[in-house]
């Protein structure tokens, strides 16, 4: 899996998606991004506001989910936010249950040891894991 804007493209191509301007716009806009954005915060970028709508976005977010190159988090009543599943660089998030807020975890991932065990005994191959943790956020908790 790539992990520059080039080689995304060229594994978005082997994929079967077409090279747009709109693709390119999207997947440079989630590279940049230290966290996940939303539908809404992905339309509204000055990269995307001017280049496609936002049923453009959402069906590209849905195409890039399907192939595995991208992530959808999040709670299913709240937003989705997506993220871009790139090679060296897992990220596990703190979700809040009141706001839906999404944030990376800046931590050493405790399971990437428990992933080789089974992928080691089961004979798995591409083994892979999405942790997410759920909680009230700071901001969330003070307003209570």
């Amino acid at each position: 899996m790539p992990n520059n804007l080039n080689q995304l493209i060229d594994h978005c191509r082997s994929e079967g998606l077409r090279r747009t301007k709109a693709l390119e716009e999207l997947l440079r806009t989630l590279l940049e991004s230290d966290r996940p954005m939303t539908l809404a915060e992905l339309t509204e970028s000055p990269r995307l506001a001017n280049q496609c709508d936002k049923a453009t976005v959402f069906r590209l977010l849905q195409r890039l989910a399907d192939k595995g190159i991208l992530r959808r988090l999040g709670l299913h009543e709240r937003a989705a936010y997506f993220a871009l599943l790139l090679p060296n660089q897992h990220r596990d998030y703190l979700i809040c249950t009141e706001c839906g807020s999404i944030e990376p975890i800046n931590a050493p991932c405790p399971v990437h040891e428990l992933e080789k065990e089974i992928q080691f005994t089961t004979g798995y191959k591409n083994l892979y894991h999405e942790l997410e943790f759920f909680g009230t956020c700071p901001t969330c908790s003070e307003q209570k």
